[in-house]
């Protein structure tokens, strides 16, 4: 096959090509340089760009609508607990980051427009791109649809949108990432890593080597036989599970003879008994040592186990510490392995607070384990189905709620705009959810489908659009929107920073953190994890991505108000 008939292939199988553009997206996301990498949402505009470069590839709007309103809904949908419930604590800071580096962001690209006299489409794309928000471009593309102007015209400044984009993006990633790693913390005059070490002492986190930090080890349950002179022999179980102070020690089961028990915490030890104990294995080793024998009890450490992840939502969970909830008698025989916020791992450490909106995972025996997951929120489960009908309903009642409602402004109506509605009904209904865990249920990997099919699968339709007219629009803004692009990813930034320090009074880990955060650049984060050697800069970007993602996306929209 040759160039011309390749071409003429993609043309006539607009469906197969946005597959293909999806495919080569991904591929160009995974390319990484020293951490820097486009990921598959900017790789899937690059890849519809360079197809439209010898293909004109009709688009359906329909599709491209579809698309991204799946991925608005799911975005709103996953971040909705944090944005419209208050984070206490070091959380408020860092939510103020991640209001006022968007809106700075916003008045900084109005400004560069209108001195380079940027049409709206271009002022759209330098947001996007120098904030290093791709779904910009949607709720952009889609109010430029609702401006009174030729179909031509908006057609042409959609494009426009793509373009700026892709020009200013590359800066904006690495704009974020030199922020958060070199440029912050010289003017910070701090050691980053040396400041994460101040950090995990503060919130009780050990590291065991450099890079590493973790407060889980394996648990286990072991059978020990309790001889004449054993320190245990003639406590209670609760004296004998309090006798390692400051560990979680518990007896799941004793033999007496030929009779296996379920011990209450007023149950006395007899010297002859076989116990079955869980603690982590260092604890267990510290607390019997060789002075204890171990014996193999298939029958008595025949004990259903569990590791199960759980939505947070109780209210009596919610704003309490590790340590705390620890001590709570719900947690009894309960260990708990890790926390996502936000889709990423949080450091457990004794000071570390559980946000509504967490999923963690609890191991331990059966019984214990589904207690404390009732009392934590509702358990995530294997097979969980996706609540069709009011994924459906809530995205066609916000669309129409952005739709109908609006405003006048300059003898002009002005609506929301379905995009921005769709986003407000995935806010609601995935804080309602924080309340309600049985209803509304969508899987997490649902949600990653629709956030990330979703808007790539968008922008590279978007791409395809702008292919053709790529070259052309590049000569007419020139060198002056690379640098416009800079001035609008590092204003914020450095506005963000002042106001953190200065203002705020952050702890300077978590402000570049929040930074990060507040421009959705995950990338920034990583490679501020690995300058300092700790995961710990997390709760700073967690705090402040949910109001970056609503307020960055929402921004679009507002560029074409104001520019427009």
């Amino acid at each position: 096959m040759g160039h011309g008939e390749f071409a003429s292939f993609l043309e006539t199988h607009p469906d197969l090509t946005v597959y293909l553009v999806l495919g080569l997206g991904y591929l160009f996301g995974k390319v990484t340089f020293r951490g820097f990498g486009l990921g598959p949402v900017t790789g899937a505009l690059f890849a519809g760009i360079l197809i439209g470069q010898f293909a004109h590839v009709p688009v359906s709007e329909v599709a491209r609508s579809i698309l991204f309103l799946l991925f608005l809904f799911g975005i709103g949908y996953s971040v909705g607990p944090k944005f419209l419930v208050a984070v206490k604590g070091d959380g408020l800071p860092g939510i103020a980051i991640g209001i006022i580096v968007p809106l700075t962001g916003i008045v900084t690209a109005v400004v560069a427009a209108r001195i380079l006299g940027l049409d709206v489409g271009f002022a759209a794309g330098l947001f996007s791109g120098g904030m290093t928000e791709s779904p910009a471009i949607g709720t952009a593309a889609e109010a430029i649809r609702a401006l009174p102007l030729p179909k031509e015209q908006r057609d042409l400044l959609i494009t426009h949108i793509a373009v700026a984009d892709a020009l200013c993006y590359l800066f904006g990633a690495l704009g974020v990432i030199l922020m958060t790693t070199v440029f912050g913390p010289m003017l910070l005059r701090i050691d980053v890593a040396a400041e994460a070490r101040k950090l995990e002492e503060k919130y009780g986190m050990t590291q065991k080597r450099a890079g590493i930090a973790s407060a889980w080890r394996p648990v286990e349950i072991r059978a020990y036989a309790l001889e004449a002179g054993t320190p245990l022999v003639g406590k209670t179980v609760a004296e004998a599970e309090a006798h390692s102070a400051g560990q979680r020690v518990f007896i799941q089961r004793i033999r007496r003879g030929d009779t296996l028990l379920d011990p209450k915490p007023e149950t006395p030890l007899q010297e002859g008994d076989v116990i079955a104990i869980e603690a982590r294995r260092e604890v267990l080793i510290a607390l019997f040592g060789g002075e204890v024998r171990e014996v193999e009890d298939k029958e008595l450490l025949d004990i259903a186990a569990l590791s199960l992840d759980v939505y947070v939502a109780g209210r009596e969970v919610v704003g309490r510490s590790v340590a705390e909830l620890g001590q709570s008698p719900a947690a009894r025989g309960v260990f708990l392995r890790r926390i996502l916020r936000s889709g990423l791992e949080v450091p457990i450490a004794p000071d570390t607070r559980l946000e509504r909106g967490d999923i963690i995972t609890l191991i331990g025996t059966e019984k214990n384990v589904e207690a404390a997951a009732a009392l934590v929120g509702a358990a995530i489960r294997q097979g969980d189905a996706t609540d069709y009908v009011t994924l459906g309903l809530a995205i066609f009642v916000g669309g129409l709620i952005g739709a109908v409602a609006g405003f006048d402004i300059g003898g002009a109506h002005i609506t929301l705009s379905t995009s921005v509605g769709t986003l407000m009904a995935g806010l609601f209904i995935g804080w309602l959810r924080s309340y309600r865990p049985q209803i509304a249920r969508i899987p997490d990997a649902a949600i990653s489908l629709m956030t990330s099919l979703g808007l790539a699968g968008f922008v590279g339709m978007i791409g395809l659009h702008a292919g053709p007219v790529f070259v052309e629009a590049v000569r007419e803004v020139g060198f002056g929107l690379l640098i416009a692009g800079a001035f609008v990813t590092l204003v914020p930034q450095f506005v963000g920073l002042f106001v953190g320090r200065y203002v705020l009074r952050m702890n300077p880990l978590l402000l570049l953190g929040a930074l990060s955060g507040a421009q959705t650049m995950t990338a920034a984060l990583a490679a501020l994890q690995e300058k300092s050697g700790s995961p710990v800069a997390v709760l700073g970007y967690t705090a402040a991505v949910p109001f970056g993602h609503i307020l960055l996306t929402a921004g679009g929209t507002v560029m074409v108000w104001l520019v427009g």
